[in-house]
């Protein structure tokens, strides 16, 4: 048998009321050659030294369970160790998952487990002068994006879901927004949001990125201007029917370094996968094949098929 340690956040949306999924889980697993023992979260940002400490011990495979917090935490502290690591979906948005067109449930996602395949896949890491840094799977955003992860109430967040960052995205909807300078490969432009992404999938519900993809060693950035809040409201509606690309004010570069500043009277929030990290200046780069996955076949073969691509051939 195999040995696994499914590190889980206990208070993750998807997982705090239906516990009994995690139980079901394991005996899916055991029927598969897996024996998987579970790991509670201690707390917020220890995942990753927990998720290290099994490693440590000789374990075979690590599963996140949560959303996509609990998901950068787990990857971030098992990195370069070439033990694989999975992902059963149970927080907010789900990103990874979504991108990797799994199933919903825990317990159909470990059905599977068996056919997945591991692959090793770059990981973005964020740094900036007032955090230590930050290793992500999907995406690092800078401006309006972070400012309105800094604005999520928290209770709000476990009752309400994805709900609660629209609440606090339009609670400061006529304050105005300012701009920043993004430096891509040393070419340098300005924007009030920058997408950092390695995943098409924002937020489970939009595409964004539409050639990010795991299996690449770069990032998609893409760079929204302008100072007032309501011209975002074209750039949703663009989103929503996959043209961001042909909006005017929307700049798409690919790239493997980037650096984000702002003047010092101008306080930029920064975000990683989800979670607040702290403000400008910062630099983002790729730290190529760092960490070990478990990752479907068929979505292997789709990201196969247009990963060399021309962007929006």
């Amino acid at each position: 048998m195999k040995r696994a340690s499914i590190i889980f956040n206990p208070v993750a949306r998807g997982l705090s009321r239906h516990r009994h999924l995690l139980q079901r889980t394991i005996e899916t697993l055991r029927r598969q050659g897996i024996e998987a023992r579970l790991i509670a979260t201690e707390a917020p940002g220890t995942a990753g030294a927990q998720a290290r400490r099994e490693v440590d011990s000789g374990v075979d495979l690590i599963l996140a369970a949560g959303g996509d917090g609990t998901v950068n935490e787990v990857a971030s502290g098992i990195l370069y160790s070439g033990v694989p690591m999975a992902i059963l979906p149970g927080g907010t948005a789900n990103v990874l998952a979504r991108e990797m067109r799994l199933p919903i449930h825990l317990d159909r996602v470990a059905q599977q487990l068996s056919e997945f395949q591991p692959h090793p896949v770059s990981v973005g890491r964020l740094s900036s002068e007032d955090t230590e840094p930050r290793a992500f799977l999907c995406m690092a955003g800078v401006g309006l994006d972070a400012e309105i992860v800094s604005r999520v109430n928290p209770a709000l967040k476990v009752r309400a879901g994805k709900l609660a960052y629209y609440v606090s995205g339009f609670s400061n909807f006529f304050d105005p927004l300012r701009e920043f300078d993004v430096t891509v490969d040393g070419e340098t432009y300005q924007a009030s949001f920058g997408l950092i992404s390695r995943v098409r999938n924002y937020g489970g519900d939009l595409e964004i990125a539409r050639s990010a993809s795991l299996l690449r060693d770069d990032f998609e950035v893409v760079l929204f201007r302008g100072t007032e809040r309501v011209r975002f409201l074209p750039y949703l509606l663009g989103v929503a029917l996959r043209q961001v690309h042909r909006l005017q004010g929307v700049t798409i570069v690919h790239g493997r370094s980037i650096e984000c500043s702002a003047p010092a009277r101008d306080r930029i929030f920064s975000q990683v996968d989800g979670e607040l990290v702290g403000h400008l200046p910062a630099s983002v780069d790729i730290l190529p094949g760092a960490l070990t996955m478990l990752l479907p076949p068929a979505y292997v073969a789709r990201e196969q098929s247009y990963v060399d691509v021309p962007v929006f051939a």
